[in-house]
């Protein structure tokens, strides 16, 4: 049985959610439930219906962000189900490491340690599709997803993009925004992009060696920022300013 798995959108668009955050369903009688997404009423209802009949409901979490993880409480309540995902996520009853597997009657579902979106960040192989799920890590559309998170996030997330190269999926399936069917053209086009900003932070900083993240805001992203965005562009940019400082030390 072939083709993407079904989801369900939970209606939350935004400049960081593209067109919100997708439910994925893998599986028809023992079920996966891959990011149930914000604590919005008619989604978590919708979902809890979508999943009525099945003989097992697994609710598999890839981060603890709010627009992933927020439903994860009220579904796992509505269902008497439990809630599978990173350690250390609130939500979370059952914690995965990277190589614990989540069964489903489709083929089971490999979590897969993918930081720099959090540090906490799982994406899930699933071997039987040759494909992966992979929440924020990458977005269904252009090329960058918010790194800015915490210390080290910008080599973790490189590192990230190499393990999933190396795992040579044919499809990924992004919590937002549509299949990523051309995967090595999207983790060129994600990692090029990270490198790009490196070089354009160095080129700034060899000019201003001590260049606040809020002074190289209009150096790097060359116009005003609507105010909805630039803190989390700040951030991203403290974090490369980061990443570029400690690999000059070394």
């Amino acid at each position: 049985m072939g083709g993407h798995p079904p989801y369900l959108g939970a209606g939350n668009g935004s400049p960081f959610t593209l067109d919100g955050t997708r439910t994925y369903r893998v599986g028809e009688r023992d079920v996966a439930l891959v990011d149930p997404g914000p604590d919005v009423e008619s989604h978590v209802r919708a979902l809890a219906s979508w999943v009525e009949g099945a003989d097992a409901v697994r609710i598999v979490l890839t981060h603890g962000h709010h627009d992933h993880a927020g439903g994860a409480r009220a579904l796992s309540g509505m269902l008497g189900v439990p809630v599978f995902g990173p350690a250390g996520v609130p939500q979370v009853d059952v914690s995965l490491s990277d190589g614990d597997e989540v069964s489903t009657d489709l083929g089971g579902l490999v979590a897969v340690h993918t930081p720099g979106h959090s540090a906490d960040h799982l994406s899930y192989h699933w071997p039987a599709r040759r494909a992966l799920f992979v929440g924020d890590l990458m977005l269904g559309r252009g090329d960058t997803t918010w790194v800015g998170e915490y210390p080290g996030c910008v080599a973790d997330y490189l590192a990230s993009l190499r393990r999933v190269r190396a795992l040579e999926p044919a499809v990924l399936y992004p919590a937002h925004g549509p299949p990523i069917e051309d995967v090595p053209a999207a983790l060129d086009r994600y990692e090029r992009h990270r490198r790009d900003r490196l070089r354009q932070v160095t080129a700034a900083l060899a000019d201003r060696p001590e260049a606040t993240a809020e002074e190289l805001v209009r150096v790097v992203y060359g116009i005003e920022l609507p105010s909805a965005v630039r803190q989390a562009a700040i951030l991203s940019l403290q974090a490369l300013l980061d990443h570029v400082r400690s690999t000059a030390d070394r």
